[in-house]
């Protein structure tokens, strides 16, 4: 039972990128399937539409090449990111760390997934202002991007583990 104490950080950690890895794909399932068959704007407000985006690319569509090869390389990055990402929370066991990498975790597999299953990653959250568009992202990419930030923060305001720097003389 105390095992199970220690990991409660990874725990949750795991239990964050499931839930992100959940919601990313059933709202890629509704987009694709039953909102979006006939691709269409659809207008939520003055600043943000759903629309159906297909990135063959990473962030923001770079690297976006037409090529088969490149599914399988970006799609296993994003596997190993994320073994690598979960291997690196288990070793910090922190909840304030666990949480933002299960998002990262969560979102990488989401968009790996898709890129298996339709060769490109989908999109539809636009949001935009006067005629200029930020383009077009989903779920995994909002876990990602915010884990991502709330690590960089964790890092920058972080105090340090005065047990990990004493001297063990």
């Amino acid at each position: 039972m105390s095992t199970l104490l220690h990991r409660r950080p990874v725990i949750a950690g795991l239990l964050m990128a499931l839930i992100i890895f959940l919601v990313d794909q059933w709202t890629k399932f509704e987009i694709v399937y039953n909102i979006m068959v006939r691709p269409h704007v659809i207008e939520v407000t003055s600043f943000f539409n759903i629309v159906m985006a297909w990135n063959q690319g990473v962030s923001f569509g770079m690297f976006g090449w037409d090529s088969y090869t490149k599914v399988y390389v970006l799609s296993g990055l994003a596997f190993i990111a994320a073994i690598g990402l979960a291997i690196w929370m288990q070793r910090e066991n922190r909840l304030a760390f666990a949480l933002p990498c299960g998002a990262i975790i969560g979102g990488a597999i989401g968009n790996g997934v898709d890129r298996l299953h339709w060769g490109a990653v989908a999109d539809f959250l636009d949001f935009h202002y006067a005629g200029h568009h930020w383009p077009a992202f989903n779920v995994a990419d909002m876990g990602i991007t915010c884990g991502a930030t709330l690590l960089i923060l964790d890092s920058l305001f972080r105090k340090p583990d005065s047990s990990k720097n004493e001297d063990s003389d």
